[in-house]
């Protein structure tokens, strides 16, 4: 009995210890809040965010009636989601306290990889948030739903589905940037989203590009940028040569480009023929599996700036090969290597649109007003970058003790996966559902 008792205890102790380190990572926003809002706002702020790590569903996940059940219990449901809306709806606070956050602690990484003299990497990468069913939400537009795309796809035994042109659905752009060095999880920097219709529509270049000249003035030249094939064209690369920004860009296989020769030739045309300067064994993260990659790399130029360019070319064997354009000078098969590891780490970025639609239910707010609802997302952000703070080595010991208790898996690939975002919020809502933590007890 006494043992049981004990071990009681340590639950506990360890789930007040998480709370105080959640306290203590959302610090420098409740301290802004507390400024401009009334104190029980910033109670209901600081319960909301436990509230969405315990409360785990796709499609209810930040739905108001559902996360004030968590906040207040079942009992005190309709007071719990009136606390919510307030602090959704009270006009003292704007999401911006939270966008100001994530930019200190993009900068606050990138001057940790500086002083460890490590490439500070800046993922971008774009994302939509799909609301089908929805009409009458502010600033609604046109996305291309990608949803609709993978219930298109053929699969082998069934009927062939429809094809023709891409489906389009209600809904709102989104872009996300994180900063990451060669190892380590990343930090999320800015998340933010956009029209194209409306009084306040704007497009997408004019949003990166705003973007682009704020990190240009926090973060200077020394950071490496990552695009995907979605920023590679002209006006991209216009915009990234006046701000002297480094970058590796996922060059699409039927653009052109200028060879050592002068001549317009596609990447494909320009590397065939031409053995690979080097053969690796790299880890593919999207398949868990090693593969076999040739690399090689040759000086080209774009047809509109003529910019002194590198084309590094990253051969897998049954795939498409990778056409990485960067600013970054090739002088030996390690530098083109440093440049495909780089743009590996773009993955993250991938993963993270997918927990954040997937596990913190970013797609299920049915709040009309755009404020109110981008005031909901900021704050299902900072869950997650609570949890991304939680991947610290500081935390192993913490990390493995929550995840044997509360979440244990008996399968290997469970047990190897060394980002178990999934596994650990799991693991907190248990917890905390059976042992709550003194705050909520003051709400």
């Amino acid at each position: 009995m006494l043992k049981n008792n004990n071990g009681q205890a340590e639950k506990q102790a360890q789930s007040r210890r998480i709370e105080r380190e959640l306290l203590n990572y959302l610090k420098p926003v409740l301290k802004t809040l507390n400024k401009k809002a009334d104190r029980r706002l910033v109670k209901t702020f600081f319960g909301v965010i436990m509230a969405i790590i315990i409360h785990r569903d796709r499609q209810n996940g930040l739905l108001l009636s559902e996360l004030g059940a968590y906040l207040l219990g079942a009992e005190r449901c309709v007071a719990g989601t009136k606390r919510i809306s307030n602090l959704l709806h009270s006009e003292k606070w704007k999401a911006g306290i939270i966008t100001k956050f994530l930019w200190k602690q993009g900068t606050k990484r990138v001057k940790e990889l500086q002083a460890a003299q490590e490439p500070a990497l800046v993922l971008w990468d774009e994302s939509v948030i799909e609301k089908p069913e929805s009409l009458t939400p502010e600033r609604l537009c046109a996305v291309r739903s990608s949803k609709a795309l993978r219930l298109k796809r053929i699969k082998p035994g069934y009927f062939n589905p429809p094809g023709g042109r891409p489906i389009f659905v209600p809904g709102f752009n989104w872009l996300q940037i994180m900063v990451i060095g060669r190892k380590g999880a990343p930090i999320l920097a800015h998340q933010t989203w956009w029209t194209t219709r409306g009084a306040k529509k704007t497009s997408k270049r004019a949003v990166e590009g705003k973007l682009l000249r704020k990190i240009d003035q926090l973060w200077g030249k020394n950071v490496l940028h990552i695009w995907d094939r979605g920023f590679a064209g002209r006006p991209w690369l216009t915009m990234a040569f006046m701000h002297g920004a480094r970058f590796i860009l996922r060059w699409p296989k039927g653009y052109k480009l200028l060879d050592s020769e002068g001549q317009l030739r596609l990447p494909g045309n320009i590397s065939k023929g031409k053995r690979s300067w080097e053969y690796r064994l790299l880890w593919d993260a999207r398949r868990r599996c090693q593969r076999k990659v040739g690399v090689i790399a040759f000086p080209v130029s774009d047809a509109t700036h003529q910019q002194n360019l590198w084309l590094v070319v990253a051969r897998r064997k049954g795939q498409s090969p990778w056409y990485l354009l960067t600013s970054e000078t090739i002088r030996s098969s390690e530098d083109a290597w440093n440049i495909i590891h780089a743009y590996a780490r773009r993955w993250q970025v991938e993963m993270s649109f997918r927990y954040t639609k997937t596990g913190l239910a970013f797609e299920s707010p049915r709040l009309a007003g755009w404020h109110e609802r981008k005031k909901l997302l900021m704050i299902a952000t900072l869950c997650y970058g609570f949890l991304l703070s939680l991947l610290d080595p500081v935390f192993n010991i913490l990390r493995a003790w929550i995840l044997r208790s509360f979440c244990h898996r008996t399968g290997k690939r469970s047990r190897l996966t060394p980002a178990p975002l999934y596994r650990l919020r799991l693991a907190l809502s248990f917890l905390w559902l059976k042992h709550p933590p003194p705050f909520f007890s003051y709400l």
